[in-house]
């Protein structure tokens, strides 16, 4: 068959993703090494050059690392080596699209629609020996538009075999997404091709020439290649699967991961950093730090590669109709990593043990709300990176909390009832846990209830020192994170509104509204426009409101005022007296009739009680306005109070040193019992 006749159609069906654009080249250089191997030479005298080619002059930019070099844009590679050259077989095969003539080896026969996928053309120049002594040139172009072209074939006198092929004019759209420096191109090569340098027979010598810097990848793997490589072979539903466990230098930049490949050649690599418990970071022997790499191999895996390399042809999950005979790829990489896990089972344990630390260290001193649920979590997933941030754990140690609550629901529908196979004993059995891991979630809510408690505490202190500048923040500040501003109860989560802080008792009411216009508040029946910061409703157990003897009030009003900390300019008058302004502010709540949230009329409503709190702090003119109310002040010092008998309004005036003393105060045996620090 014509190469040329179905090549762009083929083309066009070949798949080759972005981050792919040196495969062709890595696979250029396994066929090289297959060459040398053809060519029945000793491995060690065996030599692969790839030369990097860029546009123009190198640039002398560097980066912040010797080996980050910047350089021009790459443009080309040429691929050199000793093997066998383009014998007629290879050229015959050549001709073939999916040729089988290296299937014993792996060979999918579309190695070069690879280099027409990221490069424009290819250009081939090798020397091949007919009956071991006769030498014979060939020369061919290969690209999209021609197929084969230039095809030269001649008989020379050199006798010394092997072959050229450059790779030009790099596709921008790969280029753009493949490493820049020499380096990190020598480090993938040897990534891929690593199978070959720890089998027993050894690689070539193979060395990536960029300019004037030439890096041997067989230094590289001395360097960096800590010990000898450790298999084994694992077998799952009846297929065997060949592992090869090594350990890399640390400065080799490689993460810790398992290598899928099919030939001895990688195909599909995947960072493992986490999925076993305690990998994280570099790991440590007696000869110093280094990283993990398992390298997979198998028959099944050779059989089911893709054509083009870049994955396999094996479902994800096993399917439900073939379960007990397909492996899936979860089933390999699950066993592929239990192997894994045992392999560096010595070398996790510190690991484990500073990430049980970590999480220890968290739960202590920021999310104690966790505790209860620790022991319900296998230990193996407490093993957490000891770098990990707070907000990760926070993040992990939640979903865990999740799954118990979620198991915690499933079992709660189930336990009430005895199962029909269930003896007395093994419900009560059950029937125990259900209520024992019940316990611990409710503890884990008190927890959580009262280490947010302690976050609004710190912020509220943090809020009302004195900024660098010199200055205070303004009022609205504290006001939101009492409640926040422009909504009511209906549009809030109950955790929002911290009016715990003011007062206890503050924490129960039926209707609240945060700096809302009088005529908005539902429960006012007001056409006012005013906005008071915080108005609160109250009611009691719902028959006496229509009850005929009334002795109880059926409601109560609660009007809240903030000021700027350290303000200074309180004086006569409901705008600018805090005081003058709260009282001010229930009377006009009361002259609009009360009504409840649901517009039930409360009896009576004119003389519903009335608390207002004014919060501020005790600057003189506060202290005079207070002295003009005939108020009280209170043991502390921090503060006032007084009952206005023309409105029927209990005011207490409050410093922000008092409020946060006494939050302080009434929460301080909930914080020791949770072990956070107080002062």
């Amino acid at each position: 068959m014509d190469l040329s006749t179905n090549l762009r159609g083929r083309l066009k069906n070949t798949s080759l993703p972005l981050s792919g654009g040196l495969l062709p080249v890595f696979e250029t250089i396994s066929n090289a090494i297959h060459a040398i191997e053809d060519a029945n030479i000793p491995m060690h005298q065996g030599v692969i050059t790839l030369e990097v080619i860029r546009d123009g002059q190198a640039s002398l930019e560097y980066g912040d690392e010797p080996d980050s070099r910047i350089s021009a844009p790459i443009v080309a590679f040429r691929i050199t080596d000793n093997g066998i050259g383009f014998t007629d077989d290879n050229m015959d095969s050549f001709r073939t699209l999916d040729s089988q003539y290296k299937a014993d080896r792996g060979g999918r026969g579309v190695g070069r629609l690879l280099w027409l996928k990221a490069f424009t053309r290819a250009s081939v120049r090798s020397v091949f020996l007919e009956n071991g002594n006769t030498a014979h040139l060939r020369k061919f172009t290969f690209d999209a538009t021609n197929g084969l072209s230039n095809v030269v074939l001649t008989g020379i006198s050199d006798c010394t075999a092997g072959t050229c092929i450059t790779l030009e004019s790099f596709y921008e759209h790969y280029r753009t997404h493949v490493p820049k420096t020499s380096r990190v191109i020598a480090s993938s090569l040897l990534a891929h091709c690593l199978w070959y340098f720890v089998r027993p027979d050894g690689a070539p010598k193979i060395v990536v020439v960029d300019q004037d810097e030439r890096i041997s990848l067989q230094e590289i793997y001395e360097q960096h290649v800590m010990s000898s490589a450790k298999s084994e072979t694992i077998v799952i539903k009846e297929m065997e699967f060949d592992l090869m466990h090594v350990k890399l230098a640390e400065s080799s930049r490689w993460d810790h991961s398992v290598a899928f490949c099919a030939s001895s050649r990688l195909v599909r690599e995947e960072k493992i950093e986490g999925r076993i418990p305690g990998l994280f970071g570099s790991l440590l022997d007696e000869s110093g730090s280094f990283v993990y790499q398992c390298y997979v191999s198998s028959r099944l895996l050779d059989e089911r590669v893709r054509s083009e390399r870049t994955g396999f042809d094996i479902e994800e999950e096993p399917l439900q109709l073939f379960e007990t005979t397909e492996v899936s790829f979860r089933e390999i990489r699950d066993a592929v990593l239990e192997r894994s896990a045992d392999f560096l089972r010595l070398y996790l344990e510190e690991k484990r043990a500073l990430g049980r630390e970590r999480v220890e260290r968290f739960v202590t001193r920021r999310a104690p709300r966790y505790r209860p649920i620790l022991g319900r979590v296998p230990n193996e997933e407490l093993a957490v990176d000891p770098e990990m941030s707070d907000r990760d754990l926070d993040l992990l140690l939640h979903k865990h909390l999740s799954r118990i609550e979620s198991e915690l629901i499933q079992e709660g529908h189930d336990v009430m009832a005895p199962r029909d196979d269930e003896g007395y004993l093994d419900y009560h059995a059950r029937l125990e846990d259900y209520l024992s891991k019940a316990e611990d979630i409710k503890r884990s809510d008190l927890a959580n209830y009262i280490s947010h408690r302690k976050v609004i505490i710190d912020l509220f202190e943090m809020a009302i020192k004195r900024r660098a500048d010199g200055t205070y923040v303004r009022e609205d500040l504290l006001h939101g994170l009492i409640m926040p501003m422009r909504k009511d109860s209906t549009e809030v989560l109950q955790d929002s509104c911290n009016l715990w802080l003011i007062d206890e008792r503050l924490a129960f009411h039926d209707y609240l509204a945060s700096d809302k216009s009088l005529e908005s508040i539902p429960i006012t029946g007001s056409s006012e426009k005013k906005e008071p910061d915080i108005v609160g409703l109250r009611t009691f157990d719902n028959p006496i409101l229509t009850s005929d003897s009334l002795q109880l009030p059926p409601a109560s009003l609660v009007v809240i005022e903030f000021k700027r900390p350290m303000r200074n300019d309180a004086r006569q008058g409901d705008q600018r007296d805090p005081i003058e302004q709260a009282i001010d502010y229930l009377d006009r709540v009361r002259q609009g009739n009360v009504i409840t949230a649901d517009g039930r009329p409360i009896p009576g409503s004119e003389q519903v009680p009335g608390f207002c709190y004014v919060l501020c702090d005790l600057t003189p003119s506060i202290l005079r306005r207070c002295k003009m109310h005939d108020a009280t002040r209170t043991s502390d010092g921090l503060g006032y109070f007084f009952f206005h008998k023309a409105i029927g309004a209990y005011v207490t005036v409050m410093s922000y040193d008092q409020v946060l003393n006494s939050a302080k105060e009434r929460n301080r045996a909930f914080f020791d019992k949770l072990g956070f620090p107080t002062s």
